[in-house]
């Protein structure tokens, strides 16, 4: 659970960060890392699965 406290909490400032220096170009960067890691989180929880089908 910390963790994720500590996620949202760097989230938080990140967008402090563009909002303040008008980096907009950051937020981009940041929702694709995101999902990248969202993905491979998900792709590695479910390949042992699929590799048992074959």
């Amino acid at each position: 659970m910390s963790a994720l406290r500590h996620l949202i909490r760097l989230l938080r400032e990140l967008w402090a960060f563009a909002r303040t220096n008008k980096r907009w170009w950051i937020m981009p960067v940041v929702v694709i890392l995101l999902l990248i890691a969202l993905f491979v989180i998900g792709v590695s929880t479910i390949s042992p699965f699929i590799y048992s089908l074959f």
